[in-house]
């Protein structure tokens, strides 16, 4: 072999391994595994799957985002046909208010369909500053802030106001947003057992000397039972403790109390003795967000500080308008509230004459029956669906099996008929 030719095939070979190995300072990339790249293969997608194939398996159908053609109150439109619903927030019949309605059609040929930036910025507008005072003053309290998202004001007002140092207590069944606050504060969280001030008692006094801030987080109305806690007893804890209580009214405001004012109402409990409340517009006030009442102290933190308030858009004003003539409406007609409250307890009182589980249901808007298990709730749906009656089930991981159940939602503008001819197709089905 000539020098010539040597000198090519070792200078190939050198220019191939100069390709395969990394350059200086370079790694070669890591081998991973595919299912941490797709999205088919995460473990979500994979129980998603899972619950359809049993669907299948089952013959019933997806339960979950039925299309309502109408407005949702004590009746809805699902496939061309009305039928009596049982799947709505709407408790006291404002979402399709002619008042509701004109208050938001007015306020969006006024200030547009955006406000366009944050509050802080340039989005405040004097509708914002009218909602809160109304909330402020239902609470006779010193001041209020509407956010954009009610998920969201329970997880940036907990992620801001706790720290690593602070602890987080909250009954069990506490919903997603608190828990995602406590997250995404870093502070330590503990639950104790549902609506039992002892178990709370016991947290507080093995643990309250080892941190600086407390929050005691609780519901005035649980949505997967219908059943309020002894508020005054939590007060009475917090008091003693030196901690803060907050509670979560998303479900209470516009249903509990003679005028629908709340937990607080209903109690008797004075609004000063809970350090924060929080509530959505979405349900009772037919809008959509959330607000934070209470001391000016706080309510200015949240205004500066917050950053789901601070750095989020501003709440459109044909948002904030319908929930403040809701408000209105709620507070001259006292009446809705009375209604909801008969024809709750009349579903309820049925129910359990005919030895259905409604559970602890204090029969105030949200009554469960509670069927035992996952299959027989989605079963039982889709039978009811087909009699003319939209009602929610409500399955396993949700609630544990033998607790999976039909969830009913009442408006004031139920009848006590719709809730004969609901209880003669439940019969039939169950």
């Amino acid at each position: 072999m000539s020098n010539s030719l040597k000198q090519r095939l070792l200078d190939r070979a050198r220019n191939r391994r100069d390709s395969e190995t990394p350059a200086a300072g370079a790694e070669a990339a890591p081998r991973v595994s595919e299912r941490f790249t797709r999205f088919d293969l995460q473990p979500g997608y994979q129980q998603l799957q899972m619950m359809r194939s049993s669907g299948e398996r089952l013959g019933i159908d997806d339960p979950f985002f039925r299309v309502h053609e109408s407005s949702g109150g004590a009746t809805t439109v699902i496939d061309g046909r009305e039928c009596i619903n049982f799947a709505s927030y709407n408790y006291l019949g404002l979402v399709h208010h002619p008042q509701v309605i004109r208050a938001g059609i007015e306020a969006l040929e006024r200030y547009g369909s955006s406000v366009s930036a944050s509050r802080p910025v340039s989005g405040e507008r004097p509708i914002h500053q009218a909602l809160e005072s109304a909330i402020a003053e239902c609470y006779a309290s010193e001041a209020a802030l509407v956010f954009v998202s009610g998920h969201a004001t329970n997880v940036s007002t907990i992620g801001y106001l706790l720290g690593p140092r602070d602890l987080i207590l909250h009954d069990e069944y506490i919903h997603n947003s608190t828990l995602v606050g406590a997250q995404l504060s870093g502070a330590r969280r503990m639950s104790f057992t549902h609506n039992d001030p002892q178990a709370l008692e016991a947290l507080l006094e093995r643990h309250r000397g080892q941190f600086e801030r407390v929050l005691i987080v609780i519901e005035g109305l649980y949505s997967m039972d219908g059943d309020a806690p002894a508020l005054e007893r939590f007060v009475a804890l917090k008091q003693r403790y030196s901690s803060w209580l907050m509670v979560d009214e998303a479900h209470s405001f516009g249903v509990l109390g003679e005028s629908g004012r709340g937990i607080g109402e209903m109690s008797g409990v004075a609004t000063q003795d809970v350090d924060i409340w929080m509530g959505t517009l979405s349900k009772s006030l037919a809008g959509c967000g959330g607000y934070i009442t209470g001391c000016r102290a706080l309510v200015d933190t949240l205004r500066y500080f917050a950053p789901g308030f601070l750095y989020s858009v501003g709440m459109p004003a044909q948002v904030a308008a319908p929930s403040l003539a809701a408000l209105q409406i709620m507070r001259a007609e006292p009446e809705r509230v009375t209604r909801l409250h008969h024809i709750s307890r009349y579903f309820a009182e049925r129910a359990r004459a005919k030895g259905w589980n409604t559970g602890d249901s204090i029969g105030a808007a949200i009554v469960p029956v509670i069927v035992g298990s996952s299959a027989k709730a989605a079963r039982a749906s889709a039978r009811l669906l087909e009699a003319g009656i939209n009602v929610q089930p409500i399955l396993h991981p949700a609630v544990p099996e033998k607790s999976a159940r039909l969830r009913f939602f009442f408006s004031c503008e139920h009848t006590e008929a719709q809730i004969d001819t609901t209880l003669e197709a439940l019969d039939r089905v169950l």
